[in-house]
């Protein structure tokens, strides 16, 4: 049976990608830094699934624990097939309203621990001719929206430039750009779903399936649905002015600033109407 190793695996994308490799057989490495939780998963998943399910608590923005996960991909006996480079997370607040250090630890996460593990896992598999690599980036990557969105432009062309010298290798490595998923990410983020359209929300299940059978093909980009396939290759072509603009700040500000108006006249109207079912009654 295949083997596969995915970070951030606790929640969001990575829990989905664990359940889904479960399902289709897969032994998984689950890596992640709360180690309770990650063993409650563990149990969950091996009472619905006959596969084995090692754990590791690691912090990756630490040195350290990101090379114990490292060694782990080179294990030349329980081998890993498949990585899924999916850990991350977002801050709360604009550049200069974060310190430095949490920015810090932020692309530790972002970016060096996706360099060292495609490097120690590539390496691993081009041994053996066979595996794959996904990296879980974001369409966000082709704005100018700060810190984070600089850090998966920077793993998509990782990526894209990893999946050209594995090419003819056996190895495949697939960047998974989403738009907007309903994981904890974007709650994390303080993002309000109320201030864009429910149609720009995608379920994890859907976005996960989608990059294992793009992973299978080995496509390069994988971008779920057409309307965020379409929406990606206009940003490429569309002037950096215009995608300044709509991904500065203030953009932001209004998108929210309508989000929480919005809830507000949904709560209104909720309170008026159980008001009125109070009077009939």
């Amino acid at each position: 049976m295949a083997r596969a190793l995915v970070t951030g695996s606790t929640s969001g994308l990575g829990l989905e990608f664990a359940w889904q490799l479960a399902g289709t057989g897969h032994h998984l490495v689950l890596v992640a830094r709360d180690e309770s939780r990650l063993r409650t998963i563990a149990e969950q998943i091996r009472d619905v699934h006959p596969v084995q399910v090692e754990v590791i608590a690691a912090d990756l923005a630490d040195r350290e624990e990101l090379d114990r996960v490292a060694i782990r991909l080179t294990d030349p006996v329980e081998r890993i097939d498949l990585l899924v480079n999916n850990a991350g997370y977002g801050l709360r607040g604009g550049f200069l309203e974060i310190g430095v250090e949490d920015h810090e630890r932020q692309m530790d996460t972002l970016m060096r621990a996706v360099l060292v593990l495609s490097h120690a896992a590539a390496r691993s598999m081009v041994q053996r001719r066979k595996g794959a690599i996904i990296n879980v980036s974001s369409l966000a990557g082709y704005t100018a929206a700060g810190p984070y969105a600089a850090s998966k432009g920077w793993v998509t062309v990782f990526t894209e430039s990893l999946a050209m010298e594995l090419k003819g290798t056996g190895v495949t490595a697939t960047a998974l750009l989403p738009g907007f998923v309903q994981t904890e990410l974007h709650e994390g983020a303080s993002r309000h779903r109320d201030g864009l359209p429910r149609v720009t929300w995608l379920r994890a299940p859907f976005v996960v399936e989608h990059a294992l059978k793009d992973a299978a093909k080995g496509v390069v980009l994988s971008i779920p649905s057409v309307g965020y396939r379409t929406a990606g290759e206009v940003s490429r072509v569309a002037p950096r002015s215009v995608l300044r603009a709509l991904s500065s700040p203030s953009w932001y500000a209004r998108i929210t600033a309508r989000a929480v108006d919005r809830s507000r006249k949904r709560a209104s109207r909720r309170n008026l109407h159980a008001h009125w079912q109070r009077d009939e009654d």
